[in-house]
This record gives C-alpha cells, sequence and structure tokens, in this order.
C-alpha cells in the first residue's frame, strides 16, 4: 500500500490528517437528527481524489471506533482493490453468482474498516447500481456498521451516482481546484439534485500550497451549505 494514499493510517498529525478528521465532524454533524450511514462519494470528472478522500474518510471514521464499510461501486474503472491490495472478488460477483454481501466483506483492512471490491467488470453497471437486488446487499449488513461509504464513478461521465442518489442517504460531491470549471460542478449538482439526492455537501481538493512551510487546511459552509476542504 501506497503511504501517501493512506496519510491519516501512516501519519495520523500531519495537517491532512487533521484535515479528514475535521471532515468526519462535519459529516456526522451534518448527520445529526438523520438517518445518516449510507453515504455516496462522487466527483464531477476523472482524477479529482475521490477514492483517496473516501479511504481517509474510511481510515479516520475507524480511528473514532466508527465501524465502517467501503464498497466500491465505480464498476467501470474501479481502484480500490489496487490501493489496498486486495483480491477483487467483490460487489458483482455478488450479482452474477447470487451470494451475500457478507461473502465479499474483506474485514479489517484498517481497524474498523472493512472493504468490498468492485469485483469483475459487468457489462451493465447503472442497472446492477440501481437495482432493488443494489438495495438488498446494503441492507443485509446494515446493522453491522455505523457507515456505509460508496465510492461512485464521476457524475459527468455516467449516470450511476446520479441513479443511486436518490436511493442512500446522503451524497458527497468531491472538487478538485484547477481541474474543474465552475460550470461543470454546478452542472454536477444539477444532476444530482435532478435524481432527487441529499446532497451533503463538497469537499474541495488540491488546493496549491502557497506557502512552502506554513500549510494547513480549513473548511467551511457556504451560504448554500456546500462542503469546501483548502489547504494552504
Amino acid at each position: 500500500m501506497a503511504e501517501i494514499d493512506f496519510i491519516t493510517q501512516y501519519d495520523s498529525r500531519s495537517p491532512i490528517s487533521e484535515a479528514y478528521r475535521s471532515i468526519r465532524t462535519n459529516l456526522q454533524f451534518s448527520g445529526a437528527g438523520q438517518d445518516l450511514k449510507v453515504v455516496a462519494f462522487t466527483s464531477v470528472i476523472p482524477e479529482e481524489g475521490k477514492s483517496t478522500t473516501v479511504a481517509n474518510l474510511g481510515i479516520v471514521m475507524g480511528q473514532d471506533n466508527k465501524k465502517v464499510l467501503l464498497i466500491d461501486c465505480d464498476l467501470r474503472k474501479p481502484v480500490l482493490h489496487r490501493r489496498f491490495e486486495l483480491p477483487n472478488k467483490g460487489l458483482t460477483n455478488c450479482f452474477a453468482e447470487n451470494i451475500p454481501l457478507r461473502q465479499v466483506i474483506q474485514k479489517n483492512i484498517f481497524p474498523n474498516l472493512d472493504i468490498v471490491t468492485s469485483g469483475p467488470v459487468p457489462p451493465n453497471p447503472a442497472e446492477l447500481l440501481g437495482s432493488s437486488r443494489m438495495m438488498n446487499l446494503l441492507e443485509e449488513v446494515d446493522e453491522d456498521y455505523d457507515y456505509i461509504f460508496l465510492d461512485m464513478p464521476p457524475v459527468l461521465v455516467v449516470t450511476d451516482a446520479a441513479i443511486i442518489g436518490s436511493k442512500v442517504d446522503g451524497v458527497v460531491l468531491v472538487l478538485a481546484s484547477g481541474e474543474v470549471s465552475p460550470e461543470e460542478a454546478r452542472q454536477a449538482k444539477s444532476l444530482l439534485e435532478k435524481g432527487k439526492a441529499n446532497i451533503l455537501g463538497a469537499v474541495l481538493n488540491k488546493i496549491p500550497y502557497t506557502h512552502k512551510h506554513s500549510h494547513y487546511y480549513y473548511y467551511y459552509y457556504d451560504q448554500d451549505h456546500v462542503k469546501h476542504k483548502h489547504h494552504k
């Protein structure tokens, strides 16, 4: 495993790790008063750092003694099995072989963090993710976890995240600074809203350092309650 991918595990005192803990706190607060368990993470376009973000958030949730299941739902271009160096028998095997989700869960990859990899690439990813069978698989393990995080594909590339958005408790949008235009971000938000998704907020990622020896992350909610992550 690359330590840079899982900085919250290998350098828990770093400013970046503190940033993820702040995201954890804000996510927990956003769920106050509502049943917030199944959360989908998506991005606008590929390579925005979505999978790294959701993996590290899963790690810091585990460090807070929350039991987390992370599922790779990017069925066309999955990455979690490579990032975590795991065998890729996973979600799509449940559909193809009619087996329960528990049978493909890989336990305690990090403390309190379990993983379900994507499995082999299927011919019909959107149909699988939006199916009643998918919801049944999640319900099978619902009582075993405090949080179930879904690593979804980018919302402007395929329809998967928009389709599943209304079926989960909330959606977080990961945005890469300088890589996504404001218009693209608005379009992604609009697609999720049209799909009746409960948008919890957005994480702004990949902001360049402005001071070599003094960098940190900070967070705020704007008037539309969009979550941002900065470092400088």
